[in-house]
């Protein structure tokens, strides 16, 4: 037997008793009520959702068209089907017109059925249709917010890394221990903090430039749940349920790390009486059917899922939580940039986030990340070195003028020489000036006239050898960017501290035999 939630709008019993058996002969076990008032319809409406309505059309004090112009009203979408002994042509058309999906004669219920079967076939269909449809128009309004997003924060990071690079020179200039020095840090403190924002910014636009590499998400679940444990607190339990044949997948480690942690704290704070964190990894294998419903191409996947038995979340909230500045915590209290920074994160590894909540049930997450073969490498990355000094002759590029000024004051407070240009014409010039002196170019992907790369390529047309940093504020740079990231050359993002661009000239310049 099939179940079926049946309203029936019908002031006949007998009638309505004939309808039900009618039903319950075509394999269905109905779950009816039957009203035949405005009151008693809209009571009905307020009630858990029903799979189908079948109405009369005329009622001494009910009209089936008022009943149907109520539920259309009230964006109630199942299937409406009227039933009637008086019926005619006209008045049928009039109600398919106003939102009805069929009528029938009660005098030959025989229809009855398969309109029902049809009407319920096609209500899945609907309800899918739209999904996707919102699904869709979820994702453009996310390109579209996200493209704003990166530009911004794009603009953001040119100017706080010239503030961050003037902050670390005045610092290293002030004594120590003075109020001057404790101004100062304090700037640095708080540019870092916007630094971060940004950050979060250019995640969820999908513009952050990765460093991936094969991890394995158990080894990253390990590391985090060891952090985790001063962070959420002695009335919060944490339950680790990894594969133990998980396979690796292709990603920025820190970049994921970032998206456990935040699920993880999401968790914590949606159980402010206390409650348990469960944490899962699997494999999964996705076919094109449930692949397309996803978004994402057939093939092996790791599923990484954080659960709670929090307060859960409503449907309208439900549908906003990945939006940059949505927050459903007090002012002052978060930012907003979350959840959007964990969708743009997966979005940009080529996964999928999803989401189910229930008010007073809590909440989980799914992430799902391309699976890779191999086995996964160490998640943690080399130990920071000392800045190098130097008095090598250094190109530097960049439009931005603080972030080139700044960046310029640093490479000669650690001895290097250095030669400006704002374009990729005025590199080129200052190049063919001083090519044989010239050890390294820092470039930024994108200059006026000519891209980083276009420069470097002319460059090594006069010179060969001379080895080359590049820099952007994002990853959409494109062809640009594209052209860097496949020839495997050093790439620093922006806005960069003085100490990882003295770290990264440093690095390059012990690759380079002396002239």
């Amino acid at each position: 037997m099939i179940p079926l939630r049946l309203l029936v709008i019908e002031d006949s019993e007998d009638d309505a008793a004939l309808l039900l058996r009618e039903v319950r002969k075509g394999g269905y076990e109905v779950t009816h009520e039957r009203i035949d008032s405005p009151s008693a319809l809209a009571a009905a409406l307020d009630q858990p959702s029903w799979d189908l309505i079948v109405s009369d059309f005329a009622m001494p004090h009910f009209s089936g068209i008022d009943a149907l112009a109520t539920v259309r009203g009230r964006g109630c979408e199942m299937p409406f089907i009227f039933v009637s002994g008086t019926l005619g042509e006209e008045t049928a058309v009039e109600a398919l017109r106003n939102g009805a999906q069929d009528y029938l004669v009660k005098g030959n219920l025989r229809r009855l059925v398969p309109a029902i079967q049809r009407e319920l076939r096609d209500a899945v269909s609907r309800r899918e249709r739209k999904r996707l449809e919102q699904q869709v128009q979820q994702l453009q309004k996310f390109e579209a917010i996200g493209r704003l997003a990166g530009g911004i924060a794009h603009d953001f990071n040119n100017v706080l890394g010239a503030i961050l690079g003037w902050v670390e020179l005045a610092c290293d200039e002030s004594p120590p221990q003075s109020s001057v020095r404790e101004r100062l840090e304090r700037i640095r403190g708080q540019a870092q903090r916007a630094v971060g924002l940004t950050g979060q910014l250019l995640a969820f636009a999908r513009r952050q430039v990765l460093q991936r590499k094969r991890i394995s998400l158990n080894a990253l679940v390990e590391e985090g749940v060891k952090l985790l444990a001063t962070a959420i607190g002695g009335n919060i339990e944490v339950r680790v349920l990894t594969a133990p044949d998980l396979l690796a997948t292709v990603a920025d480690a820190s970049q994921i790390d970032q998206v456990f942690m935040n699920l993880c704290i999401n968790a914590r704070d949606a159980m402010p009486d206390g409650g348990c964190i469960t944490v899962a990894t699997e494999n999964v294998q996705f076919g094109d059917e449930l692949g397309l419903s996803l978004g994402l191409s057939p093939g092996p996947y790791v599923l990484l899922s954080v659960a709670d038995n929090g307060t859960g979340m409503d449907a309208r909230t439900l549908d906003r939580i990945f939006e940059p500045f949505f927050t459903t915590k007090e002012v002052g209290k978060g930012t907003g940039l979350g959840l959007a920074t964990v969708y743009g994160i997966i979005q940009q590894h080529g996964g999928t986030i999803q989401c189910s909540s229930q008010v007073g049930h809590g909440t989980l997450f799914r992430v799902y990340l391309p699976a890779a073969s191999g086995a996964p490498e160490p998640i943690r990355s080399e130990e920071a070195v000392p800045p190098r000094r130097g008095t090598e002759t250094i190109l530097l590029a960049e439009d931005h003028d603080g972030l080139r000024e700044s960046a310029q004051h640093t490479l000669e407070a650690l001895g290097y020489r250095v030669l400006s240009a704002s374009s990729g014409t005025q590199a080129l010039e200052l190049f063919h000036l001083h090519r044989d002196v010239i050890r390294v170019v820092i470039l930024d992907a994108v200059l006026p006239g000519l891209s980083g790369p276009e420069v470097y390529r002319q460059i090594q047309a006069m010179r060969s050898g001379v080895r080359v940093v590049y820099t952007t504020g994002h990853a959409n740079e494109t062809p640009a960017l594209e052209w860097i990231r496949t020839s495997g050359s050093p790439l620093l993002q922006k806005p960069y501290t003085p100490a990882t661009l003295s770290q990264m000239i440093g690095r390059v310049l012990d690759l380079v035999p002396a002239s």
